[in-house]
């Protein structure tokens, strides 16, 4: 995400960190490697010259606390100057409600509306998903296919030529459940047409949230999409989709903040989970390289109860620890998403993971998976018995060699002491234990 601005951030800051002395040359030439950076991941100039500036300021006149370092003190002032740029946290409220989106044709709305309903799946809401998009005929297919995958409610008319009157019948059919989604259609360009439907299905469907869905690609253009919209519609809050896959996301999330339109989630891949809160303090850790332990901690807690984590920790830390709990483990990160995301989120490693190499560990976890689905129970649960005869067996079973066998056991005990070193670190135990308890 936003490699290209996230690396040069990196880089200030790994100038920061080196500094020997702090002068004024010094937060000068400091200053204008920000606005390179910023520049660079498609920032509104006039946006960069104002952060920069502040940064300048506060570097000069101000007077870091006794006993902090003035170079851990100019960071401070970077990280808090960005997060001011992104704004202040929003959330979507999380009640019963419905809910419309908009934006223009082939910014991922439809998906982001199955997103959404993930979303509110997860916090125990039942929710109906309304099709409402009658100019692109394969929206319909689209959104009926994702409440079968969510298992969720659905409505919409395949051959309909009324919005409105659909949205009519659907507020009907789906009156039972608790989050009404509804998907819109979209254009190339916001047009009077558009804009009349949107304001009869928002007179109608009144509406507790409406969301424009933006595509991150746009960048800069994005504010302008955003005031147009406001001014058709009441717009309560935006989603950027496709933060992944562009280096214009800084000038997209820069942009739409630009409006007082704020950002409730960010589209992070094309995956039903891949949207995440958009906390702008968060973010900015993770942008610049600080990690973000919150986040990881809380996609561990969407996978695991209390009770388990509790079970499989003190497992762990007595060492009582077999294959068939690696497995286990190995089936919960792959459940989390993709390793290069989990790895940027931990501080000290983010900003240093190697893609090939990231992508040849998953290919070798992949592998070790089908290791162990041809071995037994017994084996499973005690490796010590495997010797050289089941590990032919074992190796002809799924297709690999003798010697990617004995390289998985060769892991798991590597595996084994890794986690039972991570247990006996009393500050991370604390801090998960705390947070699958509802801590603070």
């Amino acid at each position: 995400m936003l490699e290209k601005l996230s690396e040069s951030l990196r880089e200030v800051l790994r100038k920061v960190t080196n500094l020997s002395h702090v002068d004024k040359e010094v937060v000068n030439q400091i200053v204008k490697d920000i606005q390179r950076a910023l520049l660079l991941g498609d920032v509104n100039v006039s946006l960069t010259l104002k952060l920069s500036k502040e940064v300048e300021r506060r570097a000069l006149a101000e007077t870091p606390p006794a006993g902090m370092p003035y170079k851990e003190y100019l960071i401070k002032i970077i990280y808090e100057e960005i997060t001011n740029v992104l704004g202040d946290l929003h959330t979507i409220p999380v009640k019963k409600q419905k809910i419309m989106s908009v934006g223009l044709f082939g910014q991922g709305k439809t998906t982001t509306c199955g997103k959404i309903a993930y979303y509110f799946q997860k916090k125990r809401f039942t929710v109906g998903l309304l099709a409402l998009d009658i100019h692109r005929p394969a929206a319909y297919d689209q959104l009926k296919q994702i409440a079968e995958q969510l298992h969720t409610e659905f409505y919409g008319e395949k051959d309909g030529k009324d919005a409105v009157k659909i949205l009519i019948h659907g507020l009907e059919k789906l009156k039972n459940v608790d989050i009404i989604v509804v998907d819109t259609a979209g254009r190339d360009a916001l047009d009077d047409n558009l804009i009349k439907e949107l304001k009869n299905i928002e007179n109608i469907l009144k509406p507790d949230e409406t969301i424009l869905v933006i595509d991150a690609v746009i960048g800069q253009q994005a504010g302008k999409q955003a005031k147009a919209f406001r001014e058709a519609v009441t717009i309560t809050g935006v989603i950027v989709t496709k933060m992944d896959g562009t280096a214009k996301g800084g000038g997209a999330l820069s942009a739409v903040n630009e409006v007082n339109a704020p950002i409730y989630f960010i589209g992070t891949g094309e995956h039903i989970e891949d949207l995440e809160l958009f906390n702008p303090p968060r973010f900015v850790s993770k942008l610049l390289g600080m990690g973000d332990i919150e986040t990881l901690l809380e996609k561990f807690e969407s996978i695991a109860s209390e009770k388990d984590l509790a079970k499989k920790m003190e497992k762990i830390s007595s060492g009582k620890f077999t294959l068939k709990d690696m497995y286990e483990q190995m089936e919960s990160i792959n459940k989390l998403g993709p390793l290069n995301k989990l790895l940027g989120m931990i501080p000290g490693i983010s900003g240093k993971v190697n893609d090939s190499k990231i992508e040849e560990t998953q290919k070798k976890l992949k592998k070790f998976r089908y290791i162990m689905d041809s071995m037994t129970k017994e084996e499973m649960e005690t490796p010590g018995i495997i010797k050289a005869e089941r590990v032919n067996r074992i190796a002809k079973g799924s297709g690999t060699t003798a010697r990617d066998v004995k390289e998985l056991l060769n892991y798991y005990e590597m595996s084994k002491k890794t986690a039972k070193g991570l247990m006996g670190n009393r500050k991370l135990r604390m801090q998960m234990e705390k947070q699958f308890k509802g801590g603070t």
